[in-house]
C-alpha cells in the first residue's frame, strides 16, 4: 500500500472541464458504477465497480465488470484508476478483476483502516488480515489530487455514512458514493460501524458548497415513491433546493434527528455480512483454505 502525495498532480480542473462520464446500473443491487473518461488524452477511471454475487449459491460472477470492460475497449480508453468511494456494505467491488484485465491502481480513502479495524472485531479475524490498508494501492488523504490522463481529480472527504467515505471532484462532476442519494430520496443512512450522522450534515453540506451548476453522481438509487425510473444523476443546485432531508434551511439538529430517527427503523443490507468482508479485502475473497475453497464468515447473533 501506498500514500498518494498530496498535490502534484498536473490536467485541467474546475467547473468549466467536462469529464465524459459513462453510468452503468445493476437492478439487483441498484447499485451505479461509473466510467470518467479524458477523450483526448484516452484515460480513464472506474468508479465503484461490482461483482456479481448471488447470497443464495455463494457463486460470484463478472457479467457487470465485463460490461465496463467492453465500453472500455470500444473506446480505447486505458484505465489509470480504479476507485472506491467507500467500504460498500450492499455490492461487492469486482476492483481485482478489472486491474487482472485492465490495469490501473486501487484507490480508497485513509480512513478506511478504521472500517478494517471495527469489522476485524465483528468477524474476529486474526493474523491472516491485517487492518493497514495494506489490500489498496493507494490510500487517499483529504484535498490530494491525482491525474486520470489530462483531468486532474480531487479527494473530498466526507465522513459520516463510514469513516472513509470520500468524494472524488473531477472537473463540473463528483462522485458521492451512499452520502447522498437523488433529492427525492434523500441521504445516507448513518447506523454502520463508525457511521455519524453529525459528520454525515456537515459533510453533506462540504459537497453542497462546491458550485451549483457540479454534476452529483450517486452510487445507488431506489427509486422514490411517486417516481418511476431510477435516475442517478442531479446538480449542487437541485440537492440545494430540493433534498428531502437536507436541503438550504435544515439545521443540524434538525437533520441529526430526522436521520437518526430513520435509521433505527432500517434493516441491514442483504449483502452486508459478505460484502464489508470482500470489500475491506480490496475487493479480494478471503484466502483459499486447503481445498481451494474461499469461505465466507457469518457471524450468528453477533451483528
Amino acid at each position: 500500500m501506498k500514500e498518494s502525495a498530496a498535490g502534484g498532480a498536473g490536467g485541467q480542473s474546475g467547473p468549466d472541464v467536462k469529464p465524459e462520464v459513462e453510468a452503468f446500473f445493476d437492478e439487483a443491487t441498484f447499485t451505479v458504477s461509473y466510467v470518467v473518461a479524458d477523450p483526448a488524452s484516452g484515460r480513464a477511471a472506474v468508479i465503484d465497480s461490482l461483482l456479481d454475487y448471488d447470497p443464495k449459491s455463494g457463486r460470484s460472477a463478472t457479467t457487470s465488470a465485463d460490461r465496463l470492460i467492453a465500453f472500455l475497449r470500444e473506446r480505447s480508453y486505458g484505465v489509470d484508476w480504479i476507485l472506491e468511494t467507500h467500504v460498500h456494505a450492499d455490492h461487492l467491488s469486482a476492483a481485482p478483476y478489472l486491474k487482472q484485465q485492465l490495469g490501473g491502481e486501487i484507490g480508497i480513502g485513509a480512513q478506511v483502516c478504521r472500517v478494517q479495524d471495527a469489522f476485524k472485531a465483528i468477524y474476529n479475524l486474526k493474523d491472516d488480515f491485517v487492518a493497514d490498508g495494506s489490500q489498496f494501492d493507494r490510500l487517499f488523504k483529504d484535498d490530494e489530487t491525482f491525474a486520470i490522463g489530462g483531468l486532474q481529480a480531487r479527494v473530498m472527504t466526507t465522513p459520516g455514512h463510514t469513516p472513509a467515505c470520500i468524494t472524488y471532484v473531477i472537473g463540473d462532476a463528483a462522485f458521492v458514493g451512499d452520502t447522498l442519494f437523488m433529492p427525492d430520496y434523500g441521504s445516507a443512512r448513518t447506523d454502520f460501524p463508525g457511521g455519524d450522522a453529525r459528520q454525515l450534515y456537515h459533510s453533506v453540506k462540504r459537497i453542497l458548497s462546491l458550485p451549483s451548476e457540479t454534476r452529483l453522481f450517486m452510487c445507488h438509487d431506489y427509486k422514490a415513491p411517486g417516481r418511476d425510473v431510477f435516475a442517478w444523476e442531479t446538480t449542487v443546485a437541485a440537492q440545494r433546493s430540493d433534498n428531502v432531508h437536507i436541503h438550504d434551511g435544515v439545521n443540524e439538529e434538525e437533520f441529526v434527528a430526522l436521520r437518526e430517527g430513520r435509521d433505527a427503523g432500517l434493516s441491514m443490507p442483504v449483502l452486508l455480512l459478505p460484502a464489508v468482508q470482500v470489500n475491506m479485502r480490496g475487493g479480494r475473497f478471503p484466502p483459499a483454505e486447503e481445498n481451494g475453497v474461499s469461505y465466507l464468515k457469518i457471524p450468528v447473533n453477533g451483528v
